[in-house]
């Protein structure tokens, strides 16, 4: 099973939807694909310079997504993706609470053509780490592609401790671990598993704020949200970092942390994904819809996200 170490920049990607509106009822309509925006969204990354994408992940609102629309999505990002101009890694997001949905979504993106699943703990009930290693091993022996781990403690609950991911390592088909706990201690820690055991790993770090000092530690790359919006500003800052110019970097950073103050605005853990939304239909990329439960911003938050962009347009410098 192939998978050339990933390197550099792989946006989150959100996922555009076409909701009912008003919302009166759940049985007004499903959630329904953006097609034409998710088109629209990738060819802007792609053409930003990024080096891979990744579908339903957190950012993609994936645990939100009727299994239906999970695999509308997968399909969709496989033929964007194919019929542009330059072909990325493709890795799809496959948690779910339900290890027969996680494997039926896996072998859905690799007939859809994906490069990779991403595989974070199941959520809503705890696993200890001995269950952990034992459900992730049984997993990659049903999955047709290579593995990506996935540690987002905020959101499962469960850590990927590193004596689980050392275990782990030994699964030929698992290429790496995007970590979004955000603590560099911990991240160190599996920069120096890397090393010692598997040098061909893939170890992406999550918070975008976190990517210089994260690259500074040995890490491969990031998985930046904000790269939705804003793929050159990364793809830039990552290519600083890496040859070490620390002018471009600190400029870079500084325009990078203007951008997260969006991230601020509101009030809901949800106001990230509605940050990053607001901010593409803002640009005219896609619409600003979430899937249920989570309401888009309203005009006086939007204005906020104007502001910024507004801001960071006017002395953006490639």
């Amino acid at each position: 099973m192939s998978f050339p170490r990933l390197q550099g920049l792989v946006p989150p990607l959100v996922t555009p939807l076409r909701s009912s509106e008003p919302r009166t009822s759940v049985a007004a309509g499903p959630d329904e694909l953006d097609r034409d925006g998710l088109d629209r969204l990738i060819a802007h990354v792609v053409a930003g310079g990024v080096h891979g994408v990744f579908a339903l992940g957190s950012s993609g609102e994936g645990p939100s997504l009727s299994h239906r629309l999970q695999r509308e999505v997968v399909t969709a990002t496989c033929d964007a993706v194919a019929a542009g101009e330059r072909r990325v890694p493709v890795l799809i997001g496959v948690t779910d609470t339900s290890a027969e949905e996680t494997v039926a979504l896996a072998r859905h993106a690799a007939d859809c053509g994906a490069d990779a699943v991403v595989l974070a703990p199941p959520y809503y009930f705890p696993a200890g780490q001995t269950e952990l290693r034992q459900y992730v091993e049984r997993l990659v022996a049903a999955i047709p592609l290579p593995v990506m781990l996935y540690n987002m403690p905020s959101l499962t609950k469960v850590v990927f401790e590193t004596e689980t991911l050392e275990a782990l390592a030994g699964l030929d088909s698992v290429v790496g671990v995007k970590d979004s706990g955000g603590d560099l201690d911990y991240f160190a820690r599996l920069i120096e598993l890397k090393n010692r055991v598997r040098p061909d790993w893939s170890v992406l770090i999550g918070p975008e704020s976190k990517l210089v000092e994260a690259l500074r530690l040995g890490s491969d790359g990031g998985v930046c949200g904000g790269a939705n919006v804003f793929p050159k500003l990364f793809v830039r800052l990552y290519e600083a970092a890496v040859a070490g110019d620390e002018a471009a970097v600190a400029r870079l950073q500084e325009q990078v942390e203007r951008l997260g103050r969006m991230y601020e605005i509101g009030k809901y853990a949800s106001r990230h994904i509605k940050a990053m939304k607001s901010a593409l239909s803002l640009r005219g990329i896609c619409g600003d819809a979430l899937a249920e439960p989570f309401n888009k911003f309203l005009p006086p938050e939007r204005a906020k996200v104007a502001a910024i962009l507004e801001g960071l347009d006017r002395e953006w410098v490639e």
